[in-house]
């Protein structure tokens, strides 16, 4: 049974995790689009307090239930390819999201403070905007690949 509940913990973080960034890209761009500085403020707040609240908190319940199952089943973190790949995409996941991504929110956020009671917003926002997109789709890639390697569990890896 604790195997069980460690792996439940495992997958409602990686929904949390995996769900969070996509529904946050998405309501972001539109919002964006809305090119309504009350509206892409609103959103950019958003963006951060859910971050805040169900990305760092569906990252620790996807590493705590993750951790906490393969210790239970003596699983070899290293030796399982697998498993050891998964761990390397998702940490890979977690440096550029907290070094690259988490600083350009940050910008965002002071930025969209500046605007969000209305008022034009500056060109530097939009900027920061699409870098915000490059780089979270860039980073969704090995996150969304590292999910796929814990379930499918590839043998060639």
């Amino acid at each position: 049974m604790a195997y069980e509940t460690a792996k439940f913990i495992h997958i409602i973080g990686i929904i949390m995790l995996l769900g969070n960034v996509t529904a946050t890209a998405i309501w972001k761009f539109f919002a964006d689009r809305s090119k309504d500085a009350k509206i892409v403020g609103f959103g950019q707040r958003l963006v951060t307090l859910t971050d805040w609240s169900l990305t760092v908190w569906g990252a620790a319940l996807t590493m705590i239930g993750g951790y906490g199952a393969a210790i239970i089943a003596q699983m070899d973190l290293v030796g399982e390819r697998w498993l050891f790949w998964g761990q390397i995409l998702f940490i890979a996941t977690g440096v550029l999201w907290l070094g690259i991504l988490v600083p350009l929110q940050i910008r965002l956020a002071r930025l969209a403070k500046g605007f969000q009671a209305g008022g034009e917003i500056p060109d530097a926002y939009w900027r920061a905007s699409r870098w915000w997109f490059i780089v979270g789709l860039a980073i969704t890639v090995p996150l969304v690949a590292a999910a796929w390697v814990m379930v499918v569990k590839p043998n060639g890896l």
